[in-house]
């Protein structure tokens, strides 16, 4: 639930930025989705939320 809030935290003001500075494409278009997806907890939440954290695991593996 942790990484969920904070996933839905960091999308929503990555949103409103986008918003602000009047610059949606098709890859803001996808993270807009990803974020409804999120906060509906429809039942394609599953698949997203696996997506996510196997992004997140992935991510969180690399070493700079």
């Amino acid at each position: 639930m942790l990484v969920t809030m904070s996933a839905v935290v960091l999308l929503g003001l990555l949103i409103w930025f986008l918003l602000r500075i009047r610059y949606l494409r098709w890859l803001e278009l996808t993270i807009c989705t990803t974020f409804g997806f999120l906060l509906a907890k429809t039942t394609a939440e599953p698949l997203v939320q696996s997506l996510l954290d196997g992004v997140g695991g992935f991510l969180g593996q690399l070493r700079f």
